[in-house]
């Protein structure tokens, strides 16, 4: 089972807003999902997705997959250097 971690559309017609998830490559994008790790609403003014930051080393430790956008959001939030930095050092 391929994880990634990826966005989850919700909202209505014209006002996206997405979860980020870990999910099964093979599901659907707002299919089945094994955990939220926090939300995304690119309609705000800063733009900055709130993301639990110990799930989402969790998930890229156990070997998921982010997509380009969320890989976009945990670099701007720092994520990916921590990750980096961890992987590195060997934990």
């Amino acid at each position: 089972m391929a994880v990634k971690i990826r966005l989850r559309r919700v909202g209505r017609h014209g006002d996206p807003q997405y979860r980020i998830v870990a999910a099964d490559g093979r599901m659907p994008r707002d299919g089945r999902y094994i955990e939220q790790i926090g939300y995304y609403n690119p309609n705000q003014k800063d733009n900055i997705a709130t993301i639990d930051e110990e799930l989402a080393l969790k998930w890229l430790h156990n070997g998921a997959t982010p997509s380009d956008t969320v890989r976009a959001l945990f670099s701007k939030l720092g994520i990916m250097e921590k990750f980096n930095a961890q992987k590195k050092e060997g934990k």
